[in-house]
């Protein structure tokens, strides 16, 4: 008899041991997807920021998309274009720049622009071609810099080079490493 309830007993929890595995599924995509870690991102379109120093303006950003992305390093992106205009003491814009793509390292304070970057001064008429270019306010009159290939348009000369430093009017640029032939004007020699 005692043998007749025990084997009753392993039978009962044996199916219920069955029916509990077979109600616990589990979709593996699902369990990984909780243990990623998700990141806030904050959107914005059509975007126009201002940016003045002591009630002047300095500049006006416009970006058709805007990423304010907080993770760990959180930064600011810009992935599908990116148009500043810069203006003098006077209000009048000096210099403008454009670039596919732009990320703002909130920590470092750069923003890193990529992909068909354009800086045109438009007293000169000087202009910057490059595929990546560093604009940081906190280094006064380089605020742009860059350690790859450049291409500078000036009205009488194209200067190809590595590396560049450049005021944020674009005024006044050096290229670290010229490739190529430059005319001097006759005018410019000493006597």
């Amino acid at each position: 008899m005692m043998h007749s309830i025990l084997k009753n007993i392993f039978t009962t929890a044996l199916m219920i041991s069955c029916i509990f595995l077979c109600a616990c599924e589990n979709d593996v995509e699902k369990i990984k997807n909780l243990s990623l870690k998700k990141t806030g991102i904050e959107e914005a379109r059509m975007v126009v920021l201002n940016y003045t120093l002591g009630g002047k303006k300095k500049a006006i950003l416009n970006a058709p998309l805007m990423l304010n992305v907080q993770d760990i390093v959180p930064y600011v992106e810009f992935p599908e274009k990116i148009h500043a205009d810069f203006y003098n003491e006077n209000g009048k814009i000096e210099s403008i720049l454009d670039a596919h793509y732009a990320r703002y390292e909130q920590y470092k304070k750069i923003v890193n622009l990529r992909d068909s970057v354009v800086v045109i001064n438009i007293e000169k008429g000087d202009t910057l071609i490059c595929d990546e270019l560093n604009w940081d306010r906190n280094r006064t009159g380089n605020e742009f810099y860059t350690d790859r290939p450049v291409k500078i348009r000036t009205k009488t000369e194209t200067i190809n080079g590595t590396g560049m430093e450049a005021s944020q009017d674009f005024k006044n640029w050096h290229i670290l490493h010229s490739v190529g032939t430059i005319s001097v004007p006759a005018s410019s020699f000493p006597k």
